[in-house]
């Protein structure tokens, strides 16, 4: 990586160490030390800083507790900005069918921006951050989710889980980015290592695997197949519904619809989306740690980054980018996140990845145990040499 992301640094203050004036009386008064001495003397106190500890993880709990409220005017707003103009696209669209493939192509792709804004806000109202009516923000996340062709429930559960153990070396597989540690690499088959390279590879993670994931892993409640009915549920009512419109689609100007609008738009925003979602835990030195020593706190705060975007990107993403004060306390609506940031500078700086520094996230492979950090697999040929 170009420029390392940046771990919390120490918070410090600078405090002037100033003397109480103070009147003898009764004894001999001392004698004044030169002008040019006091002046000295004042000036080194007051530019000597005054460091205090870092907060710890769980400190920061503490303080975000604070900007954990939803506004539910600023909610309702942020809802219509964006499902708004995702159906003004779509009838745009529709319409420029009539006369141009091209055109309609074109406003499908540039609808991609709004799908991954409603998977966002679909994903605030999962962690109860969007409305403080559970029932509310489950329903509206169950309507997304007919578009954003992610079953709200089985994603709410999934996702929770990976909240839960992110970090831990002993819980992988669940709502993660496959991670091998450097041990488990060079004692792996050499088909193991080949199939693992594939996995690793961009055209793989961010190409083959986005399709994948939201045209077949999401239609069945994927790791929750026997966990009842509920999310079966789930998995078919989002099924059922997001069929219902494809065929409505069909209905309207056949094939057309759905190959230059539906899809393209569906699989754009998902091809961002796996792309963030690599960038906020695959950093080179984000958090890993065996199960006896890891801890949740320092996992959400450490192992996972501040992608910095520009303010439109922000926009379209829903903050996604400040994700280390997201995994920290995920009931903060997305809408408070620049807030944060704002009033606590360590956190504006901890983990802060621009979008240069992150193209080279993709050559970090594994977790190298000893260094504490990602390597890459050239860098692994390396060691062992």
């Amino acid at each position: 990586m170009n420029v390392p992301a940046q771990r919390l640094p120490n918070a410090t203050s600078s405090a002037c160490a100033t003397q109480p004036d103070s009147a003898v009386s009764g004894a001999e008064q001392p004698t004044p030390a030169p002008t040019g001495v006091l002046q000295q003397i004042q000036t080194s106190a007051e530019v000597t800083p005054v460091t205090a500890q870092p907060r710890t993880a769980q400190e920061w709990v503490r303080v975000l507790a604070r900007y954990r409220e939803p506004d539910p005017a600023r909610s309702a707003f942020e809802l219509a900005i964006s499902v708004l103009p995702f159906i003004g696209l779509w009838a745009l669209a529709l319409w420029a069918l009539s006369f141009s493939y091209l055109l309609a192509f074109v406003l499908g792709v540039a609808n991609a921006a709004f799908v991954l804004r409603l998977f966002l806000i679909q994903h605030d109202c999962g962690h109860g951050a969007f409305f403080a009516d559970k029932r509310t923000g489950d329903w509206i996340g169950r309507v997304l989710a007919v578009f954003t062709m992610t079953p709200y429930d089985v994603w709410k559960r999934t996702h929770s889980a990976h909240h839960s153990a992110t970090g831990n070396l002993d819980k992988r597989g669940f709502g993660d980015v496959h991670t091998m540690t450097v041990a488990e690499y060079r004692a792996a088959t050499p088909l193991q290592r080949l199939m693992y390279r594939l996995y690793r590879h961009p055209v793989v993670l961010f190409g083959l695997g986005p399709g994948f994931l939201f045209l077949l892993q999401n239609r069945i409640p994927y790791g929750l197949t026997r966990a009842g009915w509920f999310y079966w549920a789930s998995a078919m009512g989002t099924n059922a519904a997001t069929l219902a419109f494809l065929v409505a689609l069909y209905a309207y100007a056949g094939w057309a619809p759905i190959l230059l609008i539906f899809l393209p738009s569906v699989m754009i925003a998902a091809t961002i989306g796996m792309w963030l979602f690599y960038i906020q835990h695959q950093f080179e030195d984000t958090y890993w740690e065996g199960d006896s020593e890891w801890q949740i706190h320092d996992a959400a705060l450490h192992g996972s980054s501040h992608y910095d975007l520009p303010p439109l990107a922000r926009w379209f993403t829903a903050n996604i980018g400040i994700h280390h004060v997201h995994h920290l306390y995920a009931r903060i609506p997305y809408y408070k996140l620049p807030q944060v940031l704002r009033d606590n500078e360590e956190l504006a700086q901890a983990q802060r990845l621009g979008f240069r520094e992150s193209l080279s996230c993709v050559k970090f492979h594994l977790w190298d145990e000893q260094a504490r950090r990602l390597i890459s697999f050239q860098a692994e040929r390396t060691l062992r040499a």
